[in-house]
């Protein structure tokens, strides 16, 4: 079977991708990454020159199919998901191959078969766990062009493009990060399967990518973490099982250094602030999340916590540029958040920050003379003002602290500049 980890890109470099504009890389210390650096990022206009490297086929590095598990849960232990309790007694192994596992009916509880991935296990529980086989990749490569800022035979990071979707689903079987990883590993074509499999994927690395609960697992491995369609910036993709339980264990952990930049409809109220505030999907809209004030009742919301900083007051007061660091990792964080707040993106949609909107605030705070420029601005606008801007996290075989950053794309870059125009107070 052939699988994302069955194969490696050669790096001859482990140096991270840096542009010839130099651009400040992620400090060390995320609580100190100053507003300046960010200022500094969205100045400077910067493409990438970088070379994609030619990928050569390795050989399969660790196969954990058919290994067993048998082993009591400590009488200490709580009530613990069987798949993170099995997934902490099997050292390297990823958490999408355990939740595969446990769907195939290799795991029992007591002497009988759980295909639960969220079955609870307590201190006195029996559990025998056989590792099923690596799933193929039910995707195909493609041809599609990838701006790769660092690569090596672990991982890689890409600077994903707006619009892009990161894995095949229902609906977006093709060009998506995945099918284009693929081809830049120059992994052969294996048929995409029709069967829809129900993911119950703990969010612990959403980040603001909505995952369809119905998309094939073996669409997954090497996918560390998503964004959503409209949001651009920097995702890590590990390339052996190694990596992708490393990179998982630090976001479950939150040791995953984040830092988003957007653009927003109106200022916040306060200019620096912490929302801790659980997110659920809406009950209104299954496509929506919601941020959920009050008590957590189960299988409602999850907890959330995202910190924000206003750096730019743009067109005078109509919108505002702004940094987001997220404590937690759910579905929709950040456009959820601001919208709980008041301040929805510019350009999102579904969470408010409508053209409509972003012209009621706008048009009474610029000069006549803009109005005709606002319009065609807002009516180009496709997409969420959010970006990924910074990465940082602790490299999975050399321990190594490694940091990126990436300016954001034109079409967000360009908006920044018009409301500038318009108006701008740093803060």
């Amino acid at each position: 079977m052939l699988n994302l980890y069955a194969f490696s890109c050669i790096s001859p470099s482990t140096k991270a991708f840096q542009s010839s504009t130099s651009l400040p890389f992620f400090p060390l210390n995320p609580r100190g990454f100053p507003s300046r650096v960010l200022l500094r990022i969205f100045t400077v206009h910067s493409s990438s020159n970088g070379s994609l490297n030619s990928c050569e086929n390795q050989s399969q590095r660790i196969n954990f199919a058919g290994m067993r598990l048998e082993e009591t849960v400590e009488a200490k232990c709580g009530k613990l998901r069987l798949d993170s309790w099995i997934s902490s007694r099997i050292s390297g192994i990823s958490r999408a191959r355990i939740q595969s596992s446990i769907k195939s009916g290799l795991v029992a509880v007591n002497g009988r078969v759980v295909n639960k991935v969220s079955h609870n296990v307590k201190g006195g529980d029996k559990v025998s766990c056989t590792i099923s086989e690596l799933q193929p990749l039910r995707a195909e490569p493609e041809d599609i062009p990838l701006e790769i800022v660092y690569e090596d035979e672990h991982l890689l990071v890409v600077n994903k493009p707006p619009h892009m979707v990161v894995h095949p689903a229902p609906g977006n079987p093709t060009g998506t990060l995945v099918n284009g990883i693929l081809h830049h590993c120059s992994l052969p074509t294996v048929a995409t399967s029709s069967q829809e499999v129900l993911s119950d994927v703990e969010d612990i690395s959403d980040d603001e990518g909505l995952c369809s609960t119905l998309c094939g697992e073996s669409v997954r491995p090497g996918i560390v973490h998503r964004l959503d369609k409209g949001t651009s910036g920097l995702l890590v993709v590990a390339k052996d099982e190694h990596a992708h339980a490393h990179l998982s264990e630090q976001f479950k952990q939150h040791s995953i250094q984040r830092v988003y930049a957007s653009l927003t409809s109106g200022v916040p109220s306060a200019l620096r602030g912490r929302i801790e505030i659980p997110i659920g999907r809406d009950v209104n809209n299954r496509i929506r999340m919601s941020a959920i004030p009050g008590p957590i009742k189960q299988g409602q919301a999850r907890h959330a916590a995202s910190r924000y900083k206003v750096i730019e007051i743009l067109a005078g007061g109509g919108s505002a540029l702004v940094e987001w660091r997220l404590e937690t990792g759910r579905t929709h964080q950040i456009r959820a958040h601001a919208k709980y707040i008041g301040v929805p993106l510019l350009g999102d949609e579904v969470y408010g920050g409508t053209r409509s909107m972003a012209l009621s605030l706008l048009r009474p705070r610029i000069p006549p003379s803009c109005h005709n420029q606002l319009s065609l601005m807002l009516s180009g606008l496709e997409r969420p003002c959010l970006h990924a801007l910074a990465l940082g996290f602790t490299h999975p075989h050399t321990g190594e602290e490694i940091h990126f950053s990436c300016p954001p794309p034109p079409d967000f870059a360009g908006i920044l500049s018009q409301l500038r125009k318009m108006g701008m107070e740093k803060v």
